[in-house]
């Protein structure tokens, strides 16, 4: 476990160094306006895009993961964030051009900087994955970049957090308690 530990932890620190820093302040500004935010992801990268979601509601934003029932219309104003390790999961590049074609800014999140969620994006977050095959064993599958884009996205939210006027505590009055 330790070298798999240390191995992924490695690798995620390395992958988001490569994110240039004018690409962390435009998305930051995109969130900071945007009027409602869509976020898309299917399998491990939709929860990747939860763990989003559920941080910007805490910061106070209207925020509505794409598919679910009560998510409403997107539209101007608004931006969509897309989050595919290949950038070819075909659900995820159809809710690209669709949100694009309704008026809405659409981030993708990918590790392939010219795949067709790239092209049918606004802006991508390219993180790179660079795992060796003989070391494939210890990331298997998207583990690289799932986990690269939570610790991006939970990155982003003292940042957000500033721009919006935000502390600790407004949030915790927003968190979610249902018990």
């Amino acid at each position: 476990m330790r070298k798999a530990n240390s191995y992924i932890l490695e690798e995620i620190a390395k992958s988001l160094e490569e994110i240039p820093d004018e690409a962390v302040d435009q998305v930051t500004d995109l969130l900071a306006a945007a009027r409602k935010v869509f976020i898309y992801g299917a399998g491990r990268s939709g929860l990747a895009g939860k763990f989003l979601a559920v941080r910007l509601v805490q910061l106070g934003m209207d925020v509505h993961f794409v598919g679910d029932m009560t998510t409403p219309i997107v539209g101007d104003g608004d931006l969509t964030i897309i989050i595919s390790n290949t950038g070819e999961t075909m659900s995820a590049v159809q809710t690209a051009n669709i949100s694009r074609r309704l008026g809405s800014k659409v981030v993708g999140v990918t590790s392939e900087p010219s795949s067709k969620l790239a092209h049918a994006s606004n802006m991508v977050i390219c993180i790179p994955q660079v795992c060796n095959g003989d070391k494939k064993e210890q990331a298997p599958l998207g583990t690289l970049f799932e986990n690269s884009a939570v610790i991006f996205f939970d990155s982003l939210i003292p940042l957000l957090m500033k721009r919006l006027e935000q502390d600790e505590n407004a949030m915790r009055h927003r968190h979610a308690i249902w018990v």
